[in-house]
């Protein structure tokens, strides 16, 4: 039989009966780790037994000096004076558990918040490389169409330019056809 501790609660509430029983004593006259589980759980037993055993009475207004005392040690709360200190106290708590908790609430707090920056900062860059890149390219556009109007002297220049907004305008018109055709197809 192995030692089992539920066994020596067992026996000590008197649970354990027949061959069990049996089996349990026999193994507590060999195993003497089990003799001294045993010897210290009756000890425990005895010690609750005794402290449950003396009484004592409580006062007849135990709950009016009892709410006496908890209003009276709050009452220094209602004080400006006490609140700042027990602010101050408060915030030493909290560097001290920052502090203590070093490395850990890097990895659960700070890493995390670094990671999301990150995160914000290339969609940010994303989107302001594209605006800057889109307004280059149109402004390359603007220049070269407006060099060819006033430089061309046959006007040729401006029939490019209507060619080009006519171009524009029908370009999204175009796009939404072809998408419609490969969603058909």
């Amino acid at each position: 039989m192995d030692c089992q501790p539920d066994q020596i609660a067992a026996y000590l509430d008197n649970e354990l009966s027949g061959a069990s029983l049996q089996d349990f004593e026999v193994h507590l006259k060999r195993c003497s780790s089990c003799q001294i589980e045993l010897r210290t759980q009756q000890q425990l037993l005895c010690t609750l037994d005794a402290a449950f055993k003396t009484r004592f009475d409580l006062p007849s207004d135990f709950t009016r000096i009892v709410k006496a005392r908890a209003e009276s040690d709050v009452s220094g709360m209602r004080q400006k004076t006490e609140r700042r200190r027990a602010l101050q106290v408060t915030a030493m708590l909290a560097a001290g558990s920052f502090a203590l908790l070093g490395t850990a609430w890097q990895g659960s707090v700070l890493k995390p918040i670094q990671s999301i920056a990150r995160v914000a900062m290339s969609l940010f860059d994303l989107a302001w490389q594209t605006i800057y890149d889109a307004a280059m390219g149109m402004t390359v556009i603007l220049r070269l169409l407006s060099q060819a109007i006033i430089l061309n002297p046959h006007r040729i220049g401006l029939l490019l330019l209507v060619a080009f907004l006519i171009a524009v305008s029908v370009l999204p018109l175009l796009i939404a056809k072809y998408h419609r055709t490969q969603t058909i197809e």
